[in-house]
């Protein structure tokens, strides 16, 4: 188990630097497992720890792992042009903890988004190697047909793209939506996929990665929560 003093605790969290943290211990507004913090080079074992910072309780995680149900209207960046930064939907401290995105979704796709500031989870879920599906419900602007599905399961091309890019596990949900998955993740990669076959994307909307599914969270738009030891194990990584 580690062992931290209360002020790297703090600072571990993102809740401020190790001066200001300290400063709050020696003011008496930091508690540890309900008590009052008063030496600073007391140690705390890690493990389930619970805490508090002027009355707000906080649990310890060495590194967080977050789905957010994504709104449109908000972009995958820190440094945003034109729309919200979808970090604007967090808590300042995990954005202080260098939180980032596991890919990206457009500013008008809405859906299951990931979060986490554990360097190799964002690497093994986004390699191309790992082949992690990723499914959509695709709202066309015109009438699908089995030409174009047929298309899509057998692959097509992308500008300025290397290799085929296929549909999988393709459901038809209506006349004119469909569902399904995707194990690469280029640039607009399901709109183009679309145009590929001559129709265009209205609506996109990320409902499952790998087996971990949106509706399962019962998340609402704009809605986050931390993932269970259990959420991440459906997190499948097939690495060929």
């Amino acid at each position: 188990m580690k062992k931290l003093s209360a002020d790297k605790i703090l600072h571990s969290q993102g809740l401020g630097t190790r001066k200001q943290c300290q400063y709050w211990i020696k003011q008496g507004e930091v508690s540890i497992n309900g008590e009052i913090v008063k030496d600073l080079k007391q140690t705390f074992d890690t493990d389930d720890l619970q805490f508090q910072v002027f009355g707000e309780n906080y649990h310890f995680y060495e590194k967080i792992y977050i789905a957010l149900h994504k709104p449109k209207g908000y972009e995958c960046s820190h440094q945003t042009q034109y729309h919200l930064p979808v970090f604007d939907l967090l808590p300042e401290h995990f954005i202080q903890r260098g939180i980032q995105s596991v890919g990206r979704l457009d500013q008008d796709t809405s859906g299951l988004l990931l979060l986490s500031d554990d360097g190799q989870f964002l690497h093994r879920l986004t390699h191309p190697k790992k082949h992690i599906k990723k499914y959509y419900r695709v709202d066309c602007r015109d009438v699908i047909d089995d030409e174009q599905i047929a298309k899509l399961q057998q692959g097509v091309t992308l500008h300025n793209e290397k290799g085929i890019f296929c549909a999988l596990d393709v459901e038809q949900l209506g006349k004119s939506q469909l569902r399904f998955a995707i194990e690469q993740g280029v640039f607009h990669q399901v709109k183009r996929m679309m145009h590929a076959v001559n129709n265009d994307v209205v609506a996109l909307h990320r409902e499952q990665i790998g087996q971990l599914n949106l509706a399962q969270l019962e998340l609402d738009e704009r809605e986050w929560c931390y993932l269970t030891p259990a959420d991440l194990e459906k997190l499948q990584f097939v690495e060929q």
